[in-house]
């Protein structure tokens, strides 16, 4: 097993089967972020922070409509299987400890924003030799540049006044939902024949 995507095509383009479980973990979730944006962000932004939920559930839905149209689609009868899986692990998860509702439900989207957007790097998977020409080989550079620029997105909201007097329970909260992320990406890449070093899967 490799530490990258591939063996290569001979024209230097990722395997199809290869393309479509990392696209589809990646449709489900960077889609289920631009849902639950959908539904956190008020219709009228009330603090500087909800500026920052705006940005991104309009970069999330372009991150699923690339894949959807740069991924060279293959058929994968064990996918249905462990979307359901992954979906599971999306479902919203305030922080119970904030007794603000609409908070918690925005504090609880920041932390899995912010561990899909640091745990996953899709860029890292390809090879030196992979073409560059390939749609797919961009989206994935581009899909890690834009989780760069939305990771300061969640720091920002995370470190919010408004949050800071929850400090203690965000930061259980972000510590687990990065041990989810982080196995769950883990195991899809090995399920693709690509080597994962698993030891610290169950460490924050």
């Amino acid at each position: 097993m490799s530490g990258f995507l591939g063996p290569l095509e001979s024209d230097g383009r990722i395997p199809p089967h290869q393309q479509t479980r990392v696209a589809a973990f990646l449709i489900s979730a960077h889609g289920a972020l631009a849902r639950q944006s959908a539904l956190t962000v008020p219709a009228t932004l009330e603090s500087g922070w909800q500026t920052e939920l705006n940005t991104q559930l309009f970069r999330e839905t372009e991150i699923v409509s690339l894949l959807i149209r740069a991924t060279s689609w293959a058929p994968d009868p064990g996918l249905g299987y462990m979307a359901v899986g992954w979906e599971s692990a999306w479902y919203p998860a305030p922080v119970h400890d904030i007794p603000d509702w609409p908070l918690a439900m925005a504090a609880g989207l920041a932390t899995l924003a912010h561990a899909v957007h640091a745990a996953i790097r899709p860029a890292a998977l390809l090879p030196t030799a992979a073409n560059p020409d390939d749609p797919f080989v961009m989206a994935l550079r581009h899909i890690e540049f834009e989780s760069g620029r939305m990771l300061q997105t969640q720091i920002i909201v995370l470190k919010s006044s408004t949050l800071q007097p929850h400090r203690d329970a965000i930061n259980s909260a972000l510590e687990r939902r990065h041990r989810e992320v982080r196995k769950l990406w883990h195991d899809m890449l090995r399920s693709v024949g690509i080597a994962v070093d698993g030891s610290n899967d169950g460490q924050p």
